[in-house]
């Protein structure tokens, strides 16, 4: 149940991160205010998303030690550069796709201590 936990606050997390960057996205090319920046859904799923992995994570921290929790949540890592690289075109070199391979063994080797 615990890993469970954990990983929804990692997608609900980059589910925010997401929405963040196509609301910002969506404002590139307005000259538009405040007012209408607020009303864009993407930036309100964004805080919606971010809120509940904040509640969701407050519940793995019940569960887990912080010292085995955090590191897990580098998953966001991992899952944004997915994003990146496949939704948003963005070039990833070697180097990152090397730091997203240790980051992965990273939290296999952590997830065998819960």
């Amino acid at each position: 149940m615990s890993l469970l936990l954990l990983l929804a606050a990692c997608l609900l997390t980059c589910l925010g991160q997401i929405a963040q960057k196509y609301a910002v996205e969506s404002w590139r090319d307005k000259a538009s205010g405040w007012t209408e920046k607020l009303r864009s859904p993407w930036l309100w799923l964004a805080l919606v998303s971010l809120g509940l992995g904040l509640l969701v994570w407050l519940l793995v921290l019940q569960r887990l030690e912080v010292g085995i929790a955090y590191p897990m949540l580098s998953l966001n890592f991992v899952l944004i550069t997915l994003v990146a690289r496949f939704v948003f075109h963005e070039t990833i070199d070697r180097r990152h796709w090397l730091g997203v391979a240790l980051v992965i063994g990273g939290v296999v080797l952590l997830g065998q201590h819960t």
